[in-house]
């Protein structure tokens, strides 16, 4: 008989023991990281959130700048959160733009929207989405480009919101 207190444990027991303790670290340091209320609702009928978005944007002259992910999706937060929390970003944003955050996940990936918006999930999350005043597709951006180290730098996101601005598109910012 075995002296439990000293046998050292099987060599797959404390393999899956240590791939389960791995992942659920990983796990958990995902979840305080997204700590933030979720921004993207599920349950949202995109294509009239978005018709309302241009609508808006047409009044105050602005393009419609959609924010595809999910809640789920931790480069998703991270964009949301500085947006948020930016003061000279948060101001570029509402100055021109509509935001709206479309929800992406496993009970949508199928829609017709998607090709709508010109498959923009090819890109990864987030994947930003331009359309002018009049809900026409005027950029998709890659958010890899807006990265920088664990999140996004706040200079490459305001050259980007710069360089899609309304004036910036109707060519009013360029140096002649």
């Amino acid at each position: 008989m075995r002296n439990i207190s000293t046998a050292a444990p099987e060599p797959k027991k404390f393999f899956f023991m240590a791939l389960f303790a791995v992942c659920l670290s990983f796990f958990s340091w995902g979840q305080q990281e997204t700590g933030s209320k979720p921004f993207y609702n599920p349950k949202a009928d995109a294509r009239a959130d978005i018709k309302n978005a241009t609508a808006q944007a047409e009044k105050e002259h602005k393009n419609v700048m959609l924010q595809i992910g999910g809640n789920w999706c931790i480069w998703c937060t991270r964009f949301h959160n500085l947006i948020e929390t930016n003061d000279s970003l948060n101001k570029l944003m509402s100055e021109n733009y509509v935001y709206l955050p479309v929800n992406y996940d496993q009970n949508n990936k199928n829609s017709p929207l998607w090709a709508e918006l010109g498959f923009p999930q090819r890109f990864g999350f987030p994947v930003f989405v331009i359309l002018d005043k009049e809900g026409k597709i005027i950029h998709i951006q890659n958010s890899a480009y807006l990265e920088e180290g664990k999140g996004h730098s706040p200079g490459k996101v305001a050259q980007f919101l710069k360089n899609w601005s309304p004036a910036a598109v109707a060519g009013k910012t360029i140096s002649r």
